[in-house]
């Protein structure tokens, strides 16, 4: 009797995760695992012809901010509309667990501050269900989604939720401090957590503008949860540090890395970027890890595969003009007047001549007026803009000044055209740096920030730019080999937090799987939408390309359209 199967996907062009070349073959799939592999004799329920079309095993998103969005919805977009089957929450130490109700308010404005996602979103969003880091995998596993979520424990509600007010003050932990950081963290992995995370960043603020409690947490408190990792004997640590300066400082610093890794025995992850101010920064820290490597430690860095850019326009977070006395007037207003409004000539000249006042981030203040360096996003977006593209050489054509420039820019395309700024990878405008980063044997790709920065970043979509951009289009420089893509965002970020179970187009694997077009792949502009809690806006990124992704065997997106179906849960470490 010939084999019935759940799905069988033919004549796909597999690229399985590995980093081996594609190879043309059938792939069956039976109770949400592949059971089959190469030509498949049989029929199934569903069958997909895949000919001229790549197979891949779903991506694995690692640095996401859905702790908030996995409560009010099924859907963890925009990182599922982008080959995402599986993601990671609870990074860069923030987080709603463990949380007494009287701590609430307080974790809300710390995501707030942090991640851009409004309050009152979270306020009405969040239903709360649960005071401690267990709890809170409980409420997220009585929910279906469209792809897998994973959750690391923040330790900014854990040292909240442990030393209350002291910890909001960043007040030094005493020893009992230390032992219940060190119960609960280890509580959280064997309850399920992936990891545990932290933010040393001054970059990190409350809405207040105050620093966020981990920053200047010391090393024995640091310890103390590598201390819960070694006692659990699984998880990752993941970090967000500044590396202020070159040299000695770096070394020193990374020591504290090298010092945490060996008490926990796990592996460690921290972000890594090119910086403006220090371009060569990431260099160091390269050897520091290869060195780390050599000495049988694992600490590797979390990199974005383009720039990591804020966006500005009248429709999001900020734009060139909202900290100018006369823009109040029309802040609140809806689009169509607020267009009408900034076409008047006696408007347009008091905003090119006020200057900033009444402003809470100083920092962002500073970002959005550095128009000159900013670049107009297309339709495809350009991630690598040539120099001549950036609003200073336009308005020169034009015979303007950059603030000229960008004042008309921002009212094309109805008031919705969005200018970007390149803050990381891009010091010496262009990519280079990046590819050297992606291509050093210590680095994950990550930092996509699913679920954050609702109104001023929209990075979800980086593997769809991985793939398209960097195997395919890019013309200023080398690209990278199609398997080497994918296994950077399949079996190599799988296995980096754990998940030995996915990531790889094999025989007994799960069958999380996309089918691609990979000739028509391509990111579309991103668009403000309006589906949050309270009503709420947040950026959104659509994908050409992607024929249909699958979550344990089940189609979730087909072209772009959801499904319907959620065979999506929560996942638990150490099972």
């Amino acid at each position: 009797m010939a084999n019935k199967f759940d799905l069988l996907i033919r004549n796909g062009t597999i690229v399985d995760g590995t980093g081996a070349q594609p190879r043309e073959a059938d792939v069956a799939v039976t109770d949400g695992r592949i059971v089959a592999l190469g030509r498949v004799v049989g029929a199934a329920h569903e069958e997909i012809d895949a000919r001229g079309l790549l197979v891949t095993p779903g991506f694995v998103d690692i640095h996401t901010h859905y702790d908030g969005q996995a409560t009010w919805t099924s859907r963890l977009t925009p990182s599922s509309l982008h080959g995402a089957t599986t993601v990671i929450l609870g990074n860069c130490g923030v987080g709603f667990a463990p949380c007494l109700p009287e701590q609430r308010e307080l974790l809300i404005q710390l995501m707030e501050g942090v991640e851009d996602i409004p309050g009152i979103v979270m306020k009405e969003g969040i239903p709360w269900n649960w005071q401690t880091f267990p709890g809170y995998l409980d409420a997220l596993a009585q929910k279906q989604y469209d792809v897998d979520l994973g959750v690391q424990l923040g330790h900014a509600p854990l040292r909240v939720f442990v030393m209350g007010q002291r910890g909001v003050d960043r007040e030094p932990a005493t020893k009992r401090d230390l032992a219940d950081m060190t119960r609960l963290t280890e509580e959280a992995l064997l309850a399920g957590a992936l990891g545990i995370s932290t933010s040393r960043s001054v970059f990190h603020r409350r809405l207040d503008g105050k620093l966020i409690p981990t920053i200047t947490a010391g090393e024995a408190e640091l310890q103390a949860l590598a201390k819960g990792l070694a006692g659990a004997a699984r998880g990752v640590f993941q970090l967000l540090l500044d590396f202020t300066s070159d040299g000695d400082d770096i070394a020193a610093e990374f020591d504290l890395l090298r010092r945490i890794a060996q008490r926990s025995g796990r592996p460690l992850s921290f972000t890594l970027s090119e910086q403006k101010h220090e371009p060569n920064r990431f260099r160091s820290l390269l050897s520091l890890m290869a060195a780390a490597r050599r000495d049988g430690l694992t600490i590797r860095g979390q990199i974005a595969p383009r720039p990591v850019g804020v966006l500005f326009g009248h429709d999001l977070s900020f734009n060139p003009f909202n900290f100018l006395p006369s823009y109040e007037s029309i802040r609140g207003l809806p689009r169509p007047q607020k267009l009408a409004a900034l076409r008047q000539p006696a408007l347009r000249a008091r905003l090119l001549e006020e200057q900033p006042v009444n402003w809470t981030s100083e920092l962002m203040m500073q970002r959005s007026r550095a128009v000159a360096g900013m670049f107009q996003l297309g339709d495809p977006p350009n991630y690598e803009p040539p120099a001549e593209h950036s609003v200073a050489a336009l308005a020169a054509q034009r015979g303007l000044t950059p603030m000229e420039m960008a004042y008309e820019i921002l009212l094309q395309n109805d008031g919705r055209a969005m200018l970007y700024a390149p803050e990381t990878n891009y010091a010496h405008g262009s990519l280079e740096t990046t590819l050297e980063m992606m291509r050093h044997p210590d680095t994950l790709i990550g930092l996509g920030d699913g679920g954050a920065h609702y109104g001023s970043i929209c990075d979800a979509s980086f593997s769809t730019y991985l793939l398209a951009y960097w195997t395919r289009d890019r013309r200023r420089g080398a690209r990278l080999e199609l398997p080497f893509a994918v296994h950077a965002l399949t079996q190599r970020n799988a296995q980096a937090v754990g998940l030995n179970d996915r990531g790889v187009i094999a025989n007994g694997m799960k069958a999380d799987i996309n089918i691609i077009d990979f000739d028509k792949l391509q990111m579309r502009p991103p668009e403000m939408i309006q589906d949050l809690p309270a009503g709420g806006h947040r950026l959104m990124q659509q994908a050409i390309g992607y024929v249909a992704t699958i979550v344990s065997g089940v189609p979730v997106y087909r072209h772009g359209e959801a499904s319907g179906e959620l065979p999506g849960r929560l996942l638990r470490g150490g099972h």
